[in-house]
């Protein structure tokens, strides 16, 4: 028998796989192409204090091995998620986490303190990668002061797993990651997309309408794999990884550079059942290497 459950904080992962935030839905779209009460945990999209539209269009774009968004955390807020999403949600077998996100303090407190009270919603994972528009569009997750000020703000407010999600648009991951845990944070996810953008030369425009927008899939991966190495040697909380996982080797390299578990993004859009895949491929690499838990493989990194 081959144990492929994982610890992260209070929760049980029965794997380490999940899917990462603004790739899978709620789910909900997800359900025609796999059965979601096999994976670890699902990461809903953004949900934050009011309604927002996201940004104008062209908003998506493809890039050699990877994309560009700049979808501008489109979502109907938190009071909606409240009353209409989290009971169709409540359904699934699994981790169901919600992916928090705002623009000043004061909005992340008040999604984290609404999502505190569903029963079913085990976890958050705070997205400090927004633009505090308090500080001229700085986001959070580049100051270790202002990414310690929202956590500890959140953590006063929210009482279950209270994972923050790392911008890797920074000198020193470490430090940032340092900040959150003194802050109060039980885990810390990485990464976030790295900073992009994309010109058509035929028109001499951007392609997106923001200009820049973030970039995610194989091509990040070793950025990613990179910055969870150093991370998890500099903090004692579980690191989830993610950031180009597109197959159970990505994911394996991941956690051999320490990742408790990962999560797969832009690889859904490309094969909607890759998350089952990635779990298979996982248990069958323990077997093929003798091993019976998968906890033998975090940070197993021979240096």
């Amino acid at each position: 028998m081959i144990d492929l459950t994982v610890k992260i904080d209070k929760l049980i992962l029965k794997n380490p796989v999940m899917t990462a935030s603004g790739t899978f839905g709620y789910g909900l779209e997800f359900e025609d192409f796999l059965d979601i009460s096999q994976l670890g945990g699902i990461v809903v999209k953004a949900t934050t204090s009011g309604h927002r539209e996201g940004n104008r269009y062209p908003r998506m774009a493809e890039t050699t091995m990877g994309m560009l968004n700049a979808v501008g955390l489109q979502n109907k807020g938190v009071d909606y998620f409240v009353k209409v999403t989290y009971p169709k949600l409540i359904k699934f077998d699994t981790n169901v986490i919600v992916n928090v996100s705002d623009s000043t303090i004061d909005g992340y407190v008040e999604v984290a303190e609404k999502i505190n009270e569903l029963k079913h919603i085990p976890g958050i994972e705070l997205n400090i990668s927004c633009p505090n528009v308090k500080e001229g569009g700085m986001a959070f997750g580049t100051s270790c002061p202002m990414a310690a000020a929202v956590v500890e703000a959140v953590r006063k407010v929210y009482h279950k797993t209270l994972i923050v999600k790392l911008s890797p648009n920074v000198t020193n991951i470490s430090e940032i990651a340092k900040a959150v845990e003194d802050a109060g944070a039980d885990s810390v996810s990485l990464i976030n997309t790295l900073l992009g953008m994309a010109i058509d030369a035929e028109k001499r425009r951007p392609v997106l309408s923001t200009v820049t927008g973030g970039l995610s899939g194989p091509a990040v991966k070793p950025v990613a794999l990179r910055m969870v190495y150093q991370v998890a040697k500099a903090v004692k909380i579980p690191v989830i990884g993610l950031g180009g996982i597109s197959n159970a080797s990505d994911a394996i390299e991941f956690m051999l550079a320490g990742a408790t578990a990962i999560q797969v993004g832009t690889a859904n859009f490309i094969d909607p059942a890759i998350t089952i895949k990635i779990k298979d491929g996982i248990a069958d690499y323990l077997q093929r290497h003798h091993m019976h838990s998968v906890t033998e493989l975090i940070g197993a990194l021979e240096v």
